[in-house]
């Protein structure tokens, strides 16, 4: 894709972003910082974006409270408290959410403004390749721009239509505006939302079915953690139906609060909820993208270069609408690098190590390379494994399940990967990232000291059973 060329037209601004996610509020501070003139058009009333309104805030927030209400279970359960004290229900959840996000939207305003950053409310699309028409309730101006970032976000991919079945089919967004929990909950897609939703809602002693089309999911992650993930889901008594695919859905015996899905197989499944995590669609539909000379794909998404820049040289993309790995931590260095290319600042290239935190009911997080890979191409390497049960900080959290690996080079030592599944395995993950950074291995974990009783001990241990493995 080619280099902006030199452009001596004023505008009103010098970059303006469409959507306030992670992605635009790096990019408009970083820009800011640089002395340029910087505006946000956000549709909703608070910045923030799909991040903070529907997607990551929200249901990180619900995974939160969601394991208060176990924890407070199990006091009752150990007896410590009466057992006739009341649980939080749905409304309390969601007003826990409710309080978050604003907290958040709260603090990223607060951010933006210290930054002298333009915040303005409305509907951006384009009129040509510099001009954004944006819309309110106020009314409709039209803002110039030298350089234009979209940062969109994503929605949920649109459910088949059933008749007569809207009122119990949800998608994401929608799950958490629920006004009590349902006694059941159908989850059609295991993806990374599907399962998360399905792990927590199987928390809330909600009966849950999960249902992919595909034999194995979440393809991208180590298999033994997969494997792993799907024995603790059932042993929570999920019922995992893979390798099935959905025919139809109609009203349980013509209610119109409860589904039947009906399996290509035969089978079939009752639900109060049945709740569709099938891929998500870009919101680039009403950005008018071809008065800029763009185009997106079938999904809504935007192609861009190793700088963010699409087609059109002076208009970025960053975050979800560019494709994977859709990640809001990423989004957030994506939004810097496009705004450092757009007025030549200096820059770090993109880090090539980055973690991927799944916040299922146990979470699973991963960084660099998984056995899949190096078998694939046959880069020689050994296993190093740590389990929760064997370490005193699983002991004292009540956690035996988790499970801790480490990939080594077998004959460089050199650290490939690291892989977690239990309690707070997308914070334990980011010493491995440190390492795998700055190009340590093995004997790094051998000789350090860690803080004891920690998560952390169990790169000491894998890494001893990585040892033991090669006879060192």
């Amino acid at each position: 894709m080619a280099k902006a060329s030199k452009d001596s037209t004023r505008y009103d601004v010098d970059l303006l972003c469409i959507g306030s996610g992670p992605g635009s509020q790096r990019a408009a501070i970083a820009a800011a910082k640089a002395h340029k003139r910087v505006a946000i058009v956000e549709r909703w009333p608070m910045v923030g974006g799909v991040c903070t309104h529907t997607g990551t805030i929200p249901s990180k927030t619900f995974r939160h409270a969601v394991g208060g209400m176990a924890r407070w279970r199990q006091v009752i359960e150990d007896g410590y408290i009466a057992s006739d004290r009341s649980m939080p229900g749905m409304a309390q959840l969601i007003e826990r959410v409710d309080s978050v996000i604003r907290e958040d939207a709260s603090v990223i305003e607060h951010q933006l403004r210290r930054n002298k950053v333009q915040l303005i409310e409305g509907v951006g699309s384009f009129v040509d390749q510099h001009k954004v028409l944006i819309k309110s309730e106020t009314g409709a101006r039209t803002l110039t721009a030298k350089n234009i970032l979209i940062g969109v976000g994503t929605r949920p991919a649109k459910p088949p239509t059933f008749e007569g079945c809207d009122e119990f089919i949800k998608t994401s967004d929608a799950l958490l505006r629920l006004n009590d929990l349902p006694k059941s909950l159908v989850v059609v897609g295991a993806g990374v939302i599907g399962i998360e939703y399905a792990s927590m809602f199987a928390q809330l002693e909600v009966d849950v079915t999960l249902i992919d089309r595909r034999e194995w999911p979440l393809e991208f992650v180590d298999h033994e953690l997969v494997d792993e993930l799907l024995h603790q889901l059932r042993a929570e008594g999920v019922t995992c139906l893979l390798n099935e695919d959905v025919d139809t859905i109609e009203p349980y015996e013509g209610e119109c609060h409860r589904g039947r899905v009906k399996l290509k197989s035969g089978k079939q499944v009752v639900g109060d909820v049945i709740l569709f995590s099938i891929g998500r669609q870009g919101q680039t539909d009403g950005l008018n993208l071809e008065a800029a000379g763009l185009e997106a794909d079938c999904r809504g998404r935007l192609t861009v270069d190793e700088h963010f820049r699409t087609e059109v040289p002076h208009i970025f993309a960053v975050g979800d609408v560019i494709g994977y790995p859709a990640l809001a931590a990423t989004s957030s260095e994506q939004g810097r690098h496009a705004a450092n290319a757009a007025f030549d600042l200096r820059d770090r290239p993109m880090p090539s190590h980055f973690p991927i935190g799944i916040y299922s009911i146990p979470a699973i997080s991963m960084v660099g390379r998984t056995e899949q890979e190096l078998t694939a191409e046959s880069i020689p390497y050994v296993t190093g494994l740590a389990r929760y049960e064997e370490i005193a900080r699983g002991q004292i959290v009540n956690d035996s399940t988790g499970l801790f690996k480490m990939l080594f080079h077998s004959e460089t030592l050199e650290l490939l990967g690291v892989h977690c599944i239990g309690t707070e395995a997308t914070e334990l993950i980011h010493i491995g990232q440190a390492v795998l950074h700055l190009g340590g291995g093995m004997n790094y974990f051998l000789d350090t000291v860690f803080n004891y009783p920690t998560f952390a001990e169990c790169y000491k241990v894998a890494a001893f059973d990585a040892a033991n493995k090669l006879g060192l």
